[in-house]
């Protein structure tokens, strides 16, 4: 069939939050899955997959992993703020890991970046998908690495890869910001699809966000994809408009709560970042 990929996906991160809406969307499409977290897999697995139990820091298990494999879905890593040395050897190691298989077999990445790599832009500025990378953290960091890392891949080696911004996917949204930055789990699925299977898709940004009209973010691949969300935010505003924080800074950024974590600068609030005001 033209909707399900020759060769089997590789899911990292498949017992997370995020890796399980994934395999079980890709599953129920019939998608020939390998699945793998450092953490047991909570689900019955779908049709046709199997799950190894792996760590991101054994680059020779995710060798393995990928024989074969002509798209990997990477989700896996540290996926929440936390110190640097525990984002340090998933997120920055393992994801070299993940490439270098992807190099070997010749596949396609879809890399879980996240909104947190540019998360002390103010949110009054509309973004594009070449703005400058502004981490919110050392989580944030490592996503800024690791599109650098897809760029390094695609232009030395050819590998292809997609660099999801994701926003805030969860079920529905829970406060004000989600708003603007809230994915659906039914669009993330049907990013994942577009990722796979369009012709060509070199080394892009997608802004990961349903179609919600408060959105902080502008252009990106998402022609190139051929993916447009189906869902949105909107709805849900009336009973999130209320729901926000006491904090100058959380509320001030697109990073919401991250960008207050360990925050010491003195002076009060900065103005818009690099920009003088």
């Amino acid at each position: 069939m033209a909707d399900i990929p020759e060769k089997p996906v590789l899911v990292t991160g498949a017992a997370g939050a995020l890796g399980r809406v994934v395999a079980r969307g890709l599953g129920a499409l019939g998608w020939k899955l390998v699945l793998t977290d450092i953490a047991a897999f909570p689900d019955p697995l779908p049709a046709g997959s199997r799950f190894v139990r792996a760590d991101l820091n054994d680059g020779v298990a995710m060798l393995r992993l990928a024989e074969g494999c002509g798209m990997i879905l990477h989700f896996g890593g540290v996926s929440v703020e936390r110190p640097f040395e525990e984002v340090l050897g998933p997120n920055i190691r393992g994801l070299y890991h993940i490439y270098e298989a992807a190099r070997r077999e010749r596949a396609r990445v879809l890399f879980a970046s996240s909104n947190h790599s540019i998360g002390f832009h103010a949110r009054d500025e509309a973004l594009d998908d070449d703005c400058q990378f502004l981490p919110d953290g050392y989580y944030g960091l490592s996503k800024a690495y690791g599109e650098l890392m897809g760029r390094m891949y695609w232009f030395k080696h050819g590998v292809e890869n997609v660099n999801v911004r994701i926003g805030s996917s969860f079920p529905a949204p829970v406060d004000a910001r989600m708003l603007s930055t809230w994915l659906s789990y039914d669009d993330l699925v049907r990013l994942c699809v577009r990722a796979t299977l369009a012709a060509r898709v070199e080394s892009c940004v997608i802004w990961g966000a349903s179609a919600n009209s408060r959105t902080y973010w502008r252009r990106d691949a998402r022609d190139t994809l051929g993916w447009a969300p189906a869902d949105s935010a909107d709805p849900y505003a009336a009973q999130m408009a209320g729901k926000v924080t006491d904090n100058p800074v959380v509320e001030r950024y697109q990073g919401g709560a991250y960008t207050g974590m360990d925050f010491t600068r003195t002076g009060g609030v900065p103005g818009r970042m690099f920009g003088g005001r």
